[in-house]
């Protein structure tokens, strides 16, 4: 009862805020600079990694590209070069803590302090729970999430001193939202969802505001990371136009950005409507990719 009536309290700031809120949707929202910053990717070596990391390239940013294909990452280096910003090429196995710990060192040693730090790189299995194979699943979780943990303990010491930094989530709609056939990758969408959050809070009670946080949750991309897909939320997102709304996102200190915004309200209604019409909206949602199917029922 103490806490319902504490609530209540609370009623005129809910509506100030709010009218705020409102307001600010109104007025354009004023674009920091990153030119000169040290900017560390990771996936930088194809798809929503190699269009951010050439959009920071245009800003005059400073770049370290990481990912596990030597090939990719060095033409992603080479074009940033182009663009006339510094990069700097590292071959980095993100399911490999001890890896990721190692560059970072080098990465310290060599170029200096990561201010921006991107965790793109990702993994999906598109499978039930039974045809996933158990290293699949570890993978999932090494490079989906645990290496957020591993880069954010390598280099937000040094923008947390300086109470000046970004780190960036890259996650998915897939983590607000479950999906069958995705289950390993779901899973660690909600964790890296749980990460941004969580660092978040952990970062305003350290009172280090200087540090900001960004997290994007998208729906299907067009990269080839799942095969055939397509939901009746809107048409598969071009890369892009993903990277574009990121990159809004990341210099206006946005906290989470969600492509298309329709998804924010599937996140919102989830929690408060029936569970049967739910059941119904999400068949209207209709996602659909192909996957393989391991279980089998008896007599099949």
């Amino acid at each position: 009862m103490k806490f319902f009536l504490q609530c209540l309290q609370l009623l005129p700031l809910l509506v100030i805020f709010t009218l705020e809120s409102l307001l600010k949707r109104f007025i354009p929202k004023k674009r920091k600079s990153v030119t000169g910053e040290i900017v560390l990717i990771t996936g930088a070596g194809h798809g929503i990694g190699r269009l951010t990391a050439y959009e920071f390239a245009k800003r005059k940013s400073k770049l370290v590209l990481w990912d596990i294909n030597k090939h990719g990452i060095e033409d992603t280096a080479a074009e940033c070069r182009r663009l006339g910003a510094k990069a700097h090429a590292f071959v980095v196995d993100c399911s490999n803590r001890e890896d990721i710990y190692s560059s970072a060192k080098k990465v310290k040693e060599e170029i200096g302090d990561v201010s921006i730090l991107v965790n793109n790189a990702g993994v999906v299995y598109t499978s039930d729970l039974f045809a996933t194979q158990d290293p699949q699943i570890e993978k999932t979780f090494e490079v989906n999430v645990l290496a957020h943990f591993w880069t954010a303990k390598a280099f937000l010491p040094a923008m947390m001193k300086n109470n000046h930094g970004h780190i960036v989530t890259v996650a998915s709609a897939a983590g607000h939202i479950g999906v069958p056939f995705l289950l390993a990758y779901c899973s660690s969408k909600f964790a890296a969802v749980g990460f941004h959050k969580a660092l978040t809070e952990e970062l305003a009670a350290l009172e280090r505001t200087g540090v900001k946080t960004t997290c994007l949750c998208p729906n299907f991309i067009n990269t080839g990371f799942f095969k055939n897909p397509s939901t009746d939320l809107g048409p598969t997102l071009e890369p892009e136009e993903v990277v574009d709304r990121l990159m809004n996102g990341i210099l206006t200190e946005q906290k989470m950005i969600f492509i298309p915004s329709s998804i924010s309200f599937l996140t919102v209604v989830e929690k408060i409507l029936p569970e049967r019409f739910l059941a119904f909206l999400k068949r209207k949602v209709n996602v659909r990719f192909d996957a393989v199917i391991g279980y089998k029922t008896k007599g099949q």
